[in-house]
């Protein structure tokens, strides 16, 4: 079986032939900057792949992945910053450093004991608020749920799910009596909170959202079928008319 160092060799050779001047015309343009979109659209089709359970198109994908990882690393030894083998080194030292329970000798048996020293390892890594390291450009329903989940870990949350219920309500309530500028605040607000009641409940917010969005694909889809089937477009039937559809697609289990 080949090893992975020999083919992480060959596929740094091959970065390295596309970004030579013999190599290709579009890869030499590319910066950081640009590769940007590139490295999201390819990390979304990794969790695609493990949603649908699909392990080749998962091998697949965690190689783009990979590519990603090369082509930043490839073009940041160019400009005389790092190389691949900076960042595997960095990542490696780091493991080793938040995981003395397995690499040295403190003694942690639940994946609770571990991250209640998580937050320590860190510290000594330089990194000095509760809230730093998560990330700006996350999804908002996933930075949400981080924030939310690091507070909670010092103490500042609703000593049981209620309490967020509570502020759920309250928060819809003032939606319902904001005007202008205040929307979005309140739309804010009130997102944030049904995260807090999704964490308490053990739901990932995001994933939940997904699902909620393929349920109304699904169900929209079958409207749309019955209608074409009947001949008819959008224009000549009544919402009442397209609830009724919902209605079978619900009792259709879609």
């Amino acid at each position: 079986m080949e090893t992975g160092t020999k083919a992480m060799e060959d596929l740094l050779a091959v970065m390295d032939k596309l970004l030579s001047p013999q190599g290709c015309p579009w890869d030499r343009e590319q910066t950081h900057e640009s590769l940007t979109r590139y490295l999201i659209e390819e990390c979304y089709e990794v969790i695609e792949a493990i949603k649908e359970k699909n392990m080749e198109k998962l091998q697949e994908e965690l190689g783009d992945v990979l590519l990603q990882v090369v082509f930043h690393a490839a073009l940041a030894e160019r400009e005389g910053y790092f190389s691949f083998a900076d960042v595997a080194r960095t990542v490696e030292e780091k493991m080793i450093r938040r995981h003395p329970h397995v690499f040295a000798d403190m003694n942690l048996e639940t994946s609770d004991d571990v991250m209640d020293h998580w937050e320590g390892f860190k510290k000594k890594e330089g990194k000095s608020r509760i809230l730093e390291g998560i990330p700006v450009m996350l999804p908002a329903l996933l930075r949400a749920e981080k924030l939310q989940y690091k507070a909670a870990r010092v103490g500042f949350d609703w000593p049981e799910v209620q309490g967020a219920l509570d502020k759920l309500k309250e928060e819809m309530d003032e939606l319902a009596q904001a005007q202008g500028a205040e929307v979005e605040e309140e739309i804010g607000d009130l997102l944030f909170a049904l995260v807090n009641v999704a964490r308490f409940k053990g739901v990932e917010p995001e994933q939940a959202l997904q699902k909620c969005n393929d349920k109304f694909v699904r169900r929209f889809n079958y409207i749309e079928d019955a209608l074409q089937a009947s001949g008819r477009g959008w224009q000549e039937v009544s919402l009442e008319e397209m609830d009724h559809y919902w209605d079978e697609a619900k009792k259709k289990g879609l």
